[in-house]
C-alpha cells in the first residue's frame, strides 16, 4: 500500500460522512427515503482489503456520524454488520476468474448485475440495523420496513450516479 493509496481512501472518508453530515442530513424523502451515502465508503473499498482492517474502519465511520448524528452507536453498529458481511457477500459474489486485489467494487469493473446485487444486498443490511436499533420497537415494523426498502432505494440510486459520475472504468495500477 503506497501513500497516495492511503491519502486517496482519507479524502474519501472525509468526503463521504461530510456529505452525509451537511448535505443528506437534511434531504428526506418523504420522510420515509433518507440517504446514509457514507456507506460509500466502506462499499467503495478494495476487494482484498484486510479484514480485521475494514472492520475497524466501519466501526470509525459509523461513530464518527453517530457523534453528529447523537445516535449512540447505532450507525457503528450497522456500518460494522455492513463491513462483516461485506467479505462474505464478496465470496458468494466471486467471479470464475476471481478478483483482481486492487480493484474496487467499481461499476464499471465488475458490470452492472455484480455491482447491483453487492450494493443493494449490503444496503439492505445496513438499513435494517439501522432502522431496526432506532425503533427497538416492532409496533411500527411495517412503517420501519417501509423506511427500509425507501431509504435503501434511494441511497443506491445515489451511489450508482457516484460511481457514474466519479468512478473511472480502468482498473486500479499496481504498485
Amino acid at each position: 500500500m503506497n501513500s497516495s493509496f492511503g491519502i486517496k481512501y482519507i479524502v474519501q472518508f472525509i468526503l463521504f460522512v461530510a456529505l452525509q453530515i451537511l448535505l443528506m442530513d437534511n434531504l428526506v424523502l418523504f420522510s420515509t427515503g433518507f440517504c446514509f451515502i457514507y456507506v460509500a465508503f466502506l462499499l467503495f473499498l478494495p476487494i482484498g482489503i484486510n479484514k480485521v482492517w475494514l472492520l475497524f474502519l466501519g466501526f470509525l465511520v459509523g461513530f464518527t456520524v453517530d457523534i453528529f448524528y447523537d445516535t449512540m452507536g447505532i450507525h457503528a453498529a450497522a456500518s460494522v454488520l455492513l463491513a462483516y458481511l461485506r467479505t462474505h457477500l464478496l465470496n458468494l459474489l466471486t467471479p470464475r476468474d476471481g478478483y483482481d486485489t486492487n480493484d474496487a467494487a467499481n461499476i464499471h469493473i465488475m458490470g452492472w448485475r455484480w455491482y447491483l446485487v453487492y450494493t443493494f444486498t449490503l444496503l439492505l443490511f445496513h438499513h435494517l440495523a439501522v432502522f431496526f436499533l432506532e425503533t427497538i420497537s416492532f409496533g411500527t415494523v411495517w412503517y420501519t420496513l417501509l423506511k427500509v426498502v425507501a431509504s435503501t432505494l434511494f441511497t443506491g440510486i445515489v451511489l450508482i450516479i457516484v460511481q457514474l459520475l466519479f468512478f473511472s472504468s480502468k482498473r486500479a495500477s499496481r504498485t
